[in-house]
């Protein structure tokens, strides 16, 4: 597993640096600090939303930094969380005077050092926080608050984004991505490892003809590993266990996000996606706001998520109102 590198050391910041020369609308903030912020500065009395966590996952977090989505993201090295400074950094710079929402997955680094940041600008900066936890294979129902933030975690970007562009407050922001990620559920298969640039082998292995349901994005086990199977049976059982798990509000509109974890072509998304939407309009549902895609990776990991987001009227206008980052745009 070669990789297009100079220094180990260097793979973060280099990478944040031609990041932002490709998209000069975004710039780096804060001086020895990992944060990514949009050039405009926010339009006073908006409420800022932030996120962060570790390299290695874009489009996640970093990508999602733009107009009806993100104002700022802190930036962790590969699958580690970023640092108190950025996360704080992050916080100062998404405040334009309405206080700023935190939103970001439910992985033990990230929670820490965002607490922390938020407790340290406690009394000068009014934060709410909310975690994304919708990766059913890391925990049952009865500890759904346990489980691992994935590719839902989109969702709650987009809503709680286009309700700020809004002009909602502080409370009702948090609000909507507190019902997105209540109604967004997600599971993903691995087909191959990845490896962290400087590692000496791969994260995880996957004997050739193998797969693994359930396995989380920085490799954390799964629910059973066995033969490779077809790709309809495998929907078909994702399917099954998503819809097995799905919030009691949820009614009859839902969206899909089909995601390639890396190295899983766009045509093979499409055939997954082909067998999803047809059996979920089978099973009675309205599919909606599709996206098959890189959305959330993992280095150059083999394979791929379903995420559903169980949609009321509410959800479906706020995933559908404009936005724009580097990675995705959703026009009228």
């Amino acid at each position: 597993m070669q990789k297009l590198m100079n220094d180990p050391n260097n793979f973060v910041d280099e990478m944040l640096d031609g990041f932002v020369d490709a998209n000069p609308h975004l710039c780096r903030d804060g001086e020895n600090l990992r944060v990514i912020r949009a050039v405009t500065p926010l339009r006073p009395g908006k409420v800022g939303i932030v996120t962060g966590g570790g390299s290695g996952h874009l489009p996640l977090f970093t990508g999602y930094v733009g107009k009806g989505l993100l104002d700022a993201c802190a930036v962790g090295d590969v699958f580690e969380g970023p640092s108190v400074g950025s996360c704080m950094r992050a916080i100062q710079t998404a405040n334009s005077g309405k206080g700023v929402l935190r939103l970001y997955g439910n992985y033990g680094g990230d929670r820490m050092n965002f607490d922390m940041a938020g407790e340290l600008l406690e009394g000068k900066i009014d934060t709410t926080s909310v975690l994304g936890c919708d990766d059913i294979a890391s925990a049952g129902p009865a500890e759904a608050t346990k489980r691992r933030g994935v590719a839902g975690i989109v969702y709650a970007y987009k809503a709680a984004g286009a309700a700020a562009d809004e002009g909602r407050s502080l409370e009702e922001v948090t609000t909507v991505a507190q019902k997105v990620i209540r109604r967004t559920r997600t599971i993903g298969l691995a087909l191959s490892g990845c490896k962290v640039p400087g590692a000496g082998k791969p994260s995880f292995e996957i004997a050739a003809g193998e797969i693994e349901m359930g396995l989380g994005i920085h490799g954390e086990p799964g629910l059973w590993r066995d033969r490779m199977k077809p790709a309809d049976d495998l929907v078909d059982e994702m399917l099954d266990r998503l819809l097995a798990d799905k919030p009691d509000e949820a009614g009859d509109t839902v969206s899909i996000i089909v995601n390639s974890l890396g190295a899983t072509s766009q045509e093979e998304l499409f055939i997954l996606y082909r067998r999803a939407s047809a059996e979920l309009r089978r099973r009675g549902y309205r599919v909606v706001s599709s996206l098959v895609g890189r959305y959330v990776t993992s280095m150059e990991m083999a394979g791929a998520s379903i995420s559903l987001c169980f949609a009321d009227d509410e959800l479906h206008k706020l995933l559908a109102a404009p936005a724009s980052c580097p990675f995705w745009q959703v026009t009228r």
